[in-house]
């Protein structure tokens, strides 16, 4: 087997690296804040991934019970409970990313809900009252936790409003929902941030700048979302709920494999959204408040390492291109469907419902341990990438991916690494693929128990745990030299000291 030859110069000017895909992680609906489970998860996600902002939907929810009708046209606003989250996060070193929404019954102009929480996603009947609730919670924000503290926080107005399934009115009926809440934000302090749309598939992006410079109306950030499995949908020129419709159908006549055949997309297709929408922003800051490897329920992409894979080369590939980059989510405690049976199930989590780490959970780890400035990339050969950065430790910190889309040719690659003027002396590598942190292997092997007993659970995380290995280092007239095998859908972090 030919082996692939990378160079990387140690001597090579180096650029900043901002970590962009810890700024915030995703989770499910408000009040699954208030478990004790979500939050042993959150912690630990914070400590080992170093996330620092979480966004979570129906935070205004009725399960959330913020706001009661008293007496006709008489509203009582509690905010015991998002203070109870919010005192929480900060107490774990992470602040909220607020997303305004879903509407709180009592000022609900219809009835239309979703999920299995049924969050009302109806705009407001009355625009002052409204405007009215925002600024007093904003403005309680600010007394419990001080101007300084809250104008660090974000606040981003609803959720993907350009699905009717999120939003049941027009794009203009969002921006006079986007105006009210942001000037009701401002309102309280000019320096708070705030922006949308928060849509899906990379929407509406210049049609909300124009609109905010036809108004006036205040915008401190872009946001959006997209998934890989976007392309087709975009391809087949359906809405989101008839193209979904649609697959459904064909699954009920016996398609058993219509969502592989539907949801296929060209590899590398988030950069290539993302840098599209780079440009529609302009010089506004670009969030993407939520992604991930696949928008539908998926074995193959959210539980074993084909995801691990294909988030390092998104998020190596989307570098310059956003300010944030969100991961939906970092956890299975999530009941939109509602909550699933069984320890895997595909669930979009970092980790499964009792915290066993996934293969993409160790992928956003071995990122974590990437250094703060960069040297320049190596163009990527076949399936395979990397980036060198310098190392917390002062040593060269490298990390690979083998990525391949779904059916695509893919193999184990032999990789040889020159490090043009470097001095180091050993090397070690940490790995994930199929063989290396996969406990969906393990607990395929067990027969898919899905309540798993606590001998079985102290199994599935030993599976879960990275390791270091020795990486023999060569000295040659070139440099020094690294060779190491790298599998299909594997990925691996090599350090130099």
């Amino acid at each position: 087997m030919d082996k692939l030859h990378f160079m990387v110069d140690a001597a090579a000017p180096t650029q900043r690296l901002a970590h962009f895909w810890e700024k915030c992680v995703g989770s499910c609906h408000g009040y699954t804040a208030l478990r004790e489970d979500y939050r042993k998860q959150l912690k630990k996600a914070r400590v080992e991934l170093g996330f620092r902002y979480v966004r979570f939907h129906g935070i205004l929810d009725d399960d959330m019970c913020v706001v009661q009708e008293t007496a006709p046209g008489k509203y009582s606003y509690n905010f015991f409970n998002i203070d109870n989250i919010f005192d929480f996060l900060l107490r774990i070193g992470m602040k909220p990313f607020m997303e305004i929404g879903f509407m709180p019954t009592a000022f609900a102009s219809g009835t239309q809900t979703c999920f299995h929480y049924k969050g009302n996603v109806t705009p407001p009947k009355d625009y002052p009252v409204w405007d009215a609730f925002i600024t007093a919670m904003v403005r309680h924000f600010v007394d419990r936790y001080g101007l300084a503290e809250v104008r660090q926080w974000f606040f981003e107005v609803w959720n993907e409003p350009n699905l009717q399934f999120f939003f049941s009115g027009t794009q203009e009926e969002y921006f006079t929902l986007y105006e009210h809440t942001a000037r009701a934000i401002k309102a309280v302090d000019s320096c708070l941030q705030v922006g949308g749309p928060a849509t899906a598939l990379n929407a509406w992006v210049p049609e909300l700048i124009g609109y905010c410079r036809t108004h006036e109306a205040p915008l401190d950030f872009i946001s959006t979302h997209h998934y890989p499995t976007d392309d087709p949908l975009w391809n087949s020129g359906m809405s989101v709920e008839n193209f979904f419709a649609e697959m459904v159908k064909k699954e009920q006549e016996g398609d058993k494999d219509v969502r592989k055949k539907t949801m296929t997309y060209e590899r590398g297709v988030l950069a290539k959204m993302t840098a599209k929408t780079r440009e529609q922003a302009e010089d506004y800051p670009l969030y993407y408040t939520e992604w991930n490897t696949s928008a539908i329920l998926s074995d193959e992409c959210h539980d074993y390492p084909y995801g691990a894979a294909l988030v390092t080369k998104t998020v190596l590939d989307n570098i310059g291109y956003v300010d944030a980059y969100s991961f939906w989510t970092f956890t299975d405690i999530f009941e939109e469907q509602p909550q699933r049976r069984g320890e895997f199930h595909g669930g979009f989590g970092l980790q499964t419902i009792h915290g066993i780490p996934k293969p993409v959970y160790r992928a956003f780890e071995l990122l974590h341990q990437l250094g703060s400035e960069q040297y320049p990339r190596p163009e990527e050969q076949g399936n395979v990438g990397m980036l060198a950065t310098v190392g917390k430790d002062g040593g060269m910190c490298v990390i690979v991916y083998n990525q391949q889309i779904q059916g695509g040719p893919s193999g184990v690659e032999e990789i040889e690494l020159t490090v043009a003027h470097g001095n180091a002396s050993g090397a070690v590598i940490c790995r994930v693929d199929e063989s290396h942190a996969n406990p969906r292997k393990v607990w395929d092997e067990m027969g898919c128990p899905e309540y798993p007993d606590t001998g079985q659970m102290d199994r599935l995380y030993r599976a879960s745990c990275l390791e270091e290995e020795p990486l023999a280092v060569t000295h040659t007239e070139r440099g020094v030299q690294v060779s190491f095998a790298l599998p299909k859908d594997g990925i691996a972090l090599i350090k130099m000291h």
